[in-house]
C-alpha cells in the first residue's frame, strides 16, 4: 500500500514539474514574432503635369498618414506628418520625386497579428516659382462633402515584392489630377519574442 502512495506522489510530481523539465531537456525554443517597418516612395505618373511644364523645378511635398498598429505587446495609433523639401522634378517618370525613406518602425517584437493599417489622408505641396508655380492639394473623400478636385485615392494594393530590406507589401495612394503616387512599403521583420 505504501508503494502505491509513493507512485501516486511521483506521478503527481512529474505531471506538475514535467513541462519545465522537458523544456530544459529540449533546449527551450523561442517563439518567432514580428515587428513592422514602413517606408515611403513618392513618384509621378508618366502623364503627370509636372513632367510637361516643370522639369527640374524645385518643390516640396508633405502628406498625412493615419497609422494603426495594435498588438498585445505594442500599441500605436496616430497621424504621421512627413515633409520633404528641396525636391527636384526629375527629367523622366522612371525616377522618384522622393527616394525610399523610412517612415515608421516598431521597436517591440510581438505576436503575428496582421499588417498595420495605413491610409494616406492628404497630400499637399508645390513645384516651381512665380507665375509657373503649381500647387498640389489632394485629399480623400469624406461622407457628406463634395468630391475634392484633386481626389486622393488611398489603399490601392500593389504586388508584394522583396528588396535589400526583405519582403514587403505595397499600398499606393494616387491623386487624380496631379497624378502623384505615394507608395507605402510594409516590411514584416522576423524577431524572437
Amino acid at each position: 500500500m505504501c508503494f502505491g502512495r509513493q507512485a501516486a506522489r511521483c506521478l503527481l510530481a512529474l505531471v506538475i514539474a514535467g513541462p519545465s523539465l522537458m523544456g530544459k531537456a529540449a533546449g527551450e525554443t523561442q517563439q518567432l514574432g514580428v515587428r513592422h517597418r514602413i517606408d515611403v516612395v513618392v513618384s509621378a505618373e508618366p502623364d503627370a503635369p509636372i513632367f510637361r511644364h516643370l522639369r527640374e523645378a524645385k518643390g516640396e511635398l508633405s502628406f498625412t498618414v493615419r497609422l494603426s498598429a495594435n498588438a498585445k505587446e505594442s500599441r500605436f495609433f496616430g497621424m504621421l506628418h512627413p515633409n520633404f523639401s528641396d525636391i527636384v522634378v526629375p527629367d523622366g517618370a522612371g525616377k522618384p520625386l522622393v527616394r525610399q525613406t523610412k517612415l515608421w518602425e516598431e521597436e517591440v517584437c510581438h505576436q503575428r497579428r496582421g499588417l498595420p493599417k495605413v491610409t494616406v489622408t492628404q497630400l499637399a505641396g508645390h513645384f516651381g516659382e512665380g507665375d509657373g508655380r503649381v500647387e498640389i492639394s489632394g485629399i480623400n473623400r469624406h461622407i457628406g462633402l463634395l468630391v475634392p478636385p484633386d481626389e486622393l485615392t488611398p489603399g490601392i494594393k500593389l504586388d508584394s515584392g522583396s528588396d535589400n530590406l526583405g519582403l514587403f507589401y505595397g499600398f499606393r495612394a494616387q491623386t487624380r489630377i496631379s497624378r502623384l503616387n505615394v507608395d507605402l512599403k510594409i516590411y514584416p521583420i522576423d524577431c524572437f519574442l
